[in-house]
């Protein structure tokens, strides 16, 4: 499960950025969250807000650009230990609305729980070469952190778990150290560590090609689910079945007593969507692995979105830890029915052109210190804190929370 994802000098992101995936001491939907309490409770969801040009979309590139560069020439070399589900590799930019940052390397840091251990992860990149590298665990409660290995250059030092005379530490300085572990050798730290990086689902739906992209399962169990929650969204399918000789997706309704085929290109840009996204989300919820979506409501109604940000806060349908990031213009969702104050997030530029993000939660705890007594913002003081961006005023002003 992921708990946290720091970055900077990645696109529109300049400074060090943090999106945090661990949960605020609030009361909103307390049943939903993931994990322990010793161990610290983490959010199952989160959404980006955020005006045409924000961010929004580099924020989930960040995540995607670290995950596909760990996991790109493992899947190349046929060396994966799980299914993978990744549209393409998201390239490594550096921000260059300056003079000094395309000299700068591009670094990410993710923390993550895989197993019974918490996980750091630190990678640099410039120009495509790993600058710098280390991967550091610790049990759940443990106080000692461990060492797998720590990377400067060409200069790679072992840690104690995985030190040992056979362990080759000269690698290609375009590959991940981490990458050339999992590819090579049978760790058990690097084996748990690679699971988590190629469970992690990430798809965009800005992109026709993935819209129109379909996983089909033979499994029975696996097409009754699909269905089952295809009716519950008010989609009326009895079924679907894909023709090999025409490679051609068929869905199926019943309508007096009669089965009726549609090809899936004739049905409705909504039905496609959901038909499209289920058999992932629902294999993510299944496994319990981290979809990251960009454009997620994109053609689907509210109320379908609803539903599936529903899916990963029911406790009794999210049982193994699955965990939901995407993107979205669709502000009737930004509800306290809906959401927790700590799982919404909102990117935006600034006046030097750097993107920038804020959790309602840290926005709200701050300006309500300002607010006497009443729930109205002083004007001149939200155009001072947010700049000059109406959208992002709009959205921070409205809502449904106190």
């Amino acid at each position: 499960m992921l708990c946290q994802f720091s970055f900077q000098n990645f696109k529109s992101y300049k400074e060090e950025t943090t999106f945090d995936f661990q949960a605020a001491a609030i009361p909103e939907f307390s049943a939903s969250l993931l994990g322990e309490e010793k161990s610290g409770r983490l959010l199952p969801v989160g959404v980006v807000y955020g005006p045409n040009g924000g961010g929004k979309s580099n924020l989930l590139q960040a995540l995607s650009c670290l995950i596909t560069t760990v996991v790109k020439p493992i899947h190349d070399l046929e060396k994966t230990r799980e299914d993978i589900v990744i549209q393409q590799k998201a390239e490594c930019e550096p921000f260059l609305f300056d003079d000094t940052s395309h000299d700068k390397p591009t670094e990410f840091q993710v923390y993550f729980r895989q197993g019974k251990n918490e996980y750091r992860y630190y990678l640099a990149l410039k120009e495509d070469e790993v600058v710098s590298e280390a991967l550091y665990w610790r049990a759940f409660g443990g106080r000692k952190t461990g060492t797998a290995f720590e990377r400067e250059e060409s200069n790679i030092t072992l840690g104690a778990s995985i030190n040992k005379a056979s362990i080759n530490t000269s690698v290609n300085p375009k590959m991940p150290y981490l990458s050339f572990l999992a590819i090579n050798y049978d760790i058990p730290v690097i084996a748990e560590v690679q699971k988590w990086f190629e469970s992690c689902v990430i798809r965009n739906y800005a992109n026709p090609v993935v819209d129109s992209t379909v996983m089909i399962s033979k499994n029975d169990d696996v097409k009754r689910r699909i269905v089952q929650a295809l009716n519950d969204m008010g989609i009326d399918l009895t079924g679907y079945r894909f023709d090999e000789n025409e490679k051609q997706l068929y869905t199926q309704r019943t309508v007096n007593g009669k089965s009726y085929e549609l090809r899936f290109m004739d049905e409705s840009d909504g039905t496609q969507k959901l038909i499209a996204v289920l058999p992932v989300l629902l294999m993510a919820l299944r496994e319990g692995r981290l979809v990251i979506i960009d454009e997620l409501d994109a053609k689907l109604h509210p109320k379908l979105l609803r539903y599936v940000i529903a899916m990963f806060k029911n406790p009794k349908i999210n049982q193994n830890g699955a965990q939901l990031i995407f993107t979205s213009h669709d502000v009737t969702t930004m509800r306290n029915t809906v959401f927790r104050r700590d799982e919404i997030w909102f990117a935006a530029e600034n006046d030097n052109h750097e993107s920038e993000i804020y959790s309602l939660y840290e926005i709200r705890r701050e300006d309500n210190e300002r607010v006497n007594n009443t729930a109205a913002y002083d004007k001149q003081y939200l155009e001072g804190r947010y700049g000059a961006d109406p959208y992002l005023r709009n959205m921070l002003t409205g809502g449904d929370w106190e």
